[in-house]
């Protein structure tokens, strides 16, 4: 191919002169274009620059919460540990789901800040469930790159006395994707100390199991979309039971997400997946009605 640029195409010929107006793709729309963009991308940031100052607000003034949703073992029924799911408290919109804004908090350090609180937080209210009891919560891309992932876990678990067993960590497949030596020797530190490293949405990322074999994993958590056309055909079925076993080759617990029916539970169980997360058992709930929930004293 020659690399002589091309000449611009002759509109003379097409009735005459054509005005910028009538081109499809005209240097004033691409002007427009542009200004459009610049608009949003202002509003983008003065977004993100509001919501990161009532993030900083809330974990000033106490308006970060921690909800709990629990984990139940499907052939027993027996609940064995919770999620703590973190919510904003907002004084005329109530209680802000984090898709709201953990999204803008994991693009800044602050995201870091709200690790700590998270921590903390679930910490010293798992310290004061029944021993058989875990917690578990999510972290970012950010904090597991931070380099003080390990040292804010080993001073959460300190201040609370919390067993290091029953801590468990949520990761991302995207987390694991860059394969960064350090990242890996910090789960590998946080396994050695004998808290529990958990996969979220398992079956629907992009690491390989070959990938996944290298980590020190003890739970595989299967995507809500997997569970949630179970029992509709035999695909689904045979998806959720194909990622069931590929848990258990790897020697880890599968704990399906988004069980919201009993048809989803019964299944799941004949699949042989080993614990269930969802509306069928319990929406997430505050700490104090979780503990009433399973009896627990205040």
């Amino acid at each position: 191919m020659s690399d002589r640029p091309l000449s611009p195409p002759d509109l003379t010929g097409m009735g005459g002169q054509i005005s910028a107006r009538e081109l499809p793709f005209s240097s004033l729309d691409l002007a427009e274009a542009r200004a459009l963009r610049a608009r949003a991308a202002r509003r983008e940031v003065t977004e993100r620059r509001r919501v990161t100052a009532r993030l900083r607000e809330a974990l000033a003034e106490d308006g970060l919460l921690l909800y709990y949703q629990p984990q139940v073992h499907l052939k027993t029924g027996i609940v064995r540990g919770a999620e703590a799911l973190i919510r904003l408290h907002h004084r005329r919109r109530g209680m802000i789901l984090p898709n709201h804004f953990m999204p803008v908090a994991e693009r800044s350090e602050i995201i870091n800040d709200i690790g700590v609180w998270m921590l903390t937080a679930a910490c010293r209210e798992a310290a004061a469930w029944p021993p058989r009891l875990t917690v578990a919560l999510e972290l970012s891309a950010r904090q597991l790159r931070s380099g003080r992932l390990t040292k804010m876990i080993i001073e959460a678990l300190a201040k609370s006395n919390l067993a290091a067993e029953r801590l468990e960590v949520e990761l991302t497949e995207a987390m694991l994707i860059d394969d960064n030596d350090e990242a890996m020797f910090t789960l590998k530190a946080l396994r050695g100390m004998g808290i529990r490293l958990a996969l979220n949405n398992f079956g629907t990322g992009y690491a390989s199991l070959s990938a996944l074999k290298r980590l020190p994993l003890s739970t595989l958590r299967l995507d809500r979309s997997l569970v949630e056309y179970l029992g509709h055909d035999l695909s689904g079925s045979a998806i959720v039971h194909a990622a069931v076993e590929a848990g258990h080759a790897l020697g880890c617990s599968v704990l399906a997400e988004g069980v919201d029916t009993a048809e989803q539970c019964r299944l799941l169980d004949e699949i042989g997946c080993d614990e269930g997360q969802g509306q069928f058992f319990a929406p997430p709930v505050a700490a104090q009605e979780f503990r009433a929930k399973l009896n627990i004293p205040d």
